[in-house]
Parts: C-alpha cells; structure tokens; sequence
C-alpha cells in the first residue's frame, strides 16, 4: 500500500512539474576573412544574363563548373555578355575564376545571376574555369575558389553547408568532378573551413 502510494505521489508531481525548458545554444558568427582581388568586369544591364532584380537575401554560395574546358574567365564572360544580342538563353554567375586564379564579377552581389535555378534568388554563384573534360580544377583557380568562397561565408555569416554545387540544386553534373568525386567536395568544404580558421577575424 505505501509503495502503491509513493508511486502515485511521484506520476502526479511529475504531472505539475513544468518540462525543463533547454536555453537555445548561441551560434557563433562566421569568421570574416579578407576581400580577395576581385575584378569588376559588370555584364551590361540586359533581360537575358543581368536582370538587374534585387538579390534580397543570401541563404547559399552555390559552385559550378564552365563545362567548356581551357576557357578563361574573361572567354565566359564574354559569353554571358553576348547574350544581350544573341538572345541564345538565359545565364550568367555573379562570379568566374579563371585558370590562372583571376576572379571576375560579373554580377552585383545585390542582383540575381541566371546560374542556378530555384536558387538564384538566395544565392550567390561562383563558375570555374578547367583545363579539361575531367572539370578538375587546376591549382590557382582552386585557392582562389577557397579564398572567394571563405570571403563571402564571412559576408554573408555562412556555415560550410551552405556551400552547396550546382548538383544539389537541380541534379545537374556540375561542377562535373566535384559531383564525380565526394570525398573532393568534402575535402573543398573543410579547406574552406581551415581557410576561415586560419585567417577569419571575429
């Protein structure tokens, strides 16, 4: 009878007893680290590769791969630019880094590139120069992707997840050997991480 007692005494205290309420864990800012040297080469206002639509947020760096190998970041910007006339399709990235590392802009990070889909109007994109078929990136272009990429998850108080491909967007195969081989996107993302640690700032 006591034990029966006790029991019931213990299931209604626990019935009153308010649920522990866990304080919420602070999430640390990302590190910014410093602005690479960017070169402003801005595609001409235009409906078919700078819209001029406002960018109001930023929710991921999305990486792709030109697809068109040897070419260089000043040949692909080029190409986006020439689609005010031809009127061939719709595409630009606010970003391209070339061969030998160059970074161009080619779009404000306040607009919106044609360059990844569902994702263009949260996202900034960043299109890779290679040597070859394989989509590889050679290894100027990959520190200056490590670089850029760090630069804006500071900018834009981004964590390594949301550092996303092409791929994980549409299932696209792009950026081809980043899709071909995770353990290189893995091996992207903790660089990038190291980057930040290495020289981010609070």
């Amino acid at each position: 009878m006591a034990a029966g007692a006790l029991a019931f005494f213990i299931i209604k205290a626990q019935s009153v007893m308010p649920a522990t309420v866990l304080a919420p864990q602070e999430v640390k800012p990302v590190k910014k680290v410093q602005r690479p040297d960017i070169r402003e080469s801005l595609l001409t206002p235009n409906a078919y590769s700078r819209p001029q639509i406002e960018l109001k947020e930023v929710n991921a760096v999305v990486i792709h791969y030109v697809a068109n190998p040897g070419t260089s970041a000043k040949d692909n910007r080029n190409y986006f630019e020439g689609l005010k006339d031809s009127q061939a399709t719709y595409a630009s990235s606010n970003f391209i880094v070339g061969l030998k590392g160059e970074i161009l802009q080619c779009v404000p990070l306040d607009e919106v590139a044609y360059c990844s889909n569902e994702r263009n109007e949260d996202s900034i994109s960043i299109e890779c120069c290679h040597l070859d078929e394989t989509g590889k990136f050679n290894d100027n272009t990959y520190q200056s992707l490590v670089h850029l990429t760090a630069w804006l998850c500071g900018r834009y108080n981004l964590t390594a997840d949301k550092i996303i491909r092409h791929y994980d967007v549409t299932g696209k195969n792009c950026p081809k050997y980043y899709v071909e081989h995770e353990e290189a996107w893995t091996q992207f993302k903790m660089d990038v991480e190291a980057y930040i640690a290495e020289h981010g700032e609070e």
